[in-house]
């Protein structure tokens, strides 16, 4: 049962996604064998990980509907080969434009290790910003927002699902780990600015605030579209300590071991989650 002090390995696979959606798919999937072999039973890989391109007619043009993407299948079949729990960190799939036009959605799926999809989640939180050194984003216009969390209790633990942008919006984490969760999963391709200055900080916090893992795979370095993403992939345990992280945006695996029970225990020392209390905010104007 989840939350028995099982421990597991879990990984976290760090890429560098391009615009071919067959090659992004054989990387991650090599990464995911290494992980496997080295005994990882959860094994994470980052947001975009069959496509990153910011071109977003050119991405549409690529991608099929669900049924149509071949990476599931392979997907499916490597966390069957591998008896792992595996979680895509998100995968571009285009809409039904009958009901939502020209759009995807930028989709997580949770495989079990019989090659079942346990869960999908499709990140709730756009990037609409405009960065200081001019850069702009606007994944709305692209990308059709989900209006559901996700928490999958698995006999390894209770994991709670969100992507990148997720991670500047604490109050999923905090109904997340009221549900339970006991790892939560940032798959994500932080940009290079955001990532030097926030990255850890926001990792770090929402492990110490909700007594949690967190589980952050990401995308690094210059990709073919031209964008930069950060790297540095992060495991933290629930008292905000780092058990493992890149020190650079190559691709690769890190790896770390997570221990439900020292969840219960940094719940219990500081109990947040149960003393939490519902309030009113009274505005005084002077």
């Amino acid at each position: 049962m989840a939350g028995d002090g099982k421990l597991f390995l879990a990984a976290c696979v760090q890429m560098r996604s391009g615009l071919d959606r067959a090659r992004n798919v054989a990387d991650a999937l090599a990464l995911i064998d290494e992980a496997a072999e080295c005994g990882a039973k959860f094994i994470a890989t980052p947001e975009m990980t069959n496509v990153v391109d910011r071109k977003g007619a050119r991405l549409l043009a690529s991608l099929p509907d669900e049924d149509g993407l071949e990476e599931i299948a392979a997907f499916a079949a490597a966390a069957k080969r591998h008896r792992a729990w595996l979680l895509i960190g998100s995968v571009a799939v285009k809409m039904d434009a009958a009901k939502s036009g020209e759009r995807a959605a930028n989709r997580s799926f949770l495989f079990g290790p019989g090659g079942e999809i346990s869960a999908r989640y499709d990140k709730l939180h756009m990037f609409d910003v405009d960065l200081p050194n001019g850069e702009s984003w606007k994944e709305s216009r692209l990308y059709e927002a989900g209006d559901t969390a996700k928490m999958v209790v698995t006999p390894l633990a209770k994991f709670g699902l969100s992507i990148c942008y997720d991670v500047r919006f604490p109050r999923l984490y905090r109904a997340l780990s009221q549900a339970g969760a006991e790892v939560l999963c940032v798959p994500a391709a932080f940009t290079r600015q955001t990532g030097i200055a926030h990255w850890k900080t926001l990792l770090t916090a929402r492990a110490i605030e909700n007594g949690a893992f967190v589980v952050a795979p990401a995308q690094g370095g210059v990709h073919e579209d031209g964008r930069e993403t950060y790297g540095h992939s992060m495991i933290i345990g629930p008292w905000g300590d780092v058990l493992a992280e890149a020190d650079n945006d190559a691709p690769g695996i890190i790896m770390a071991e997570i221990d439900s029970q020292a969840v219960a225990e940094a719940r219990q020392r500081i109990p947040n989650l149960a003393l939490e209390r519902d309030f009113e905010i009274f505005i005084i104007n002077q």
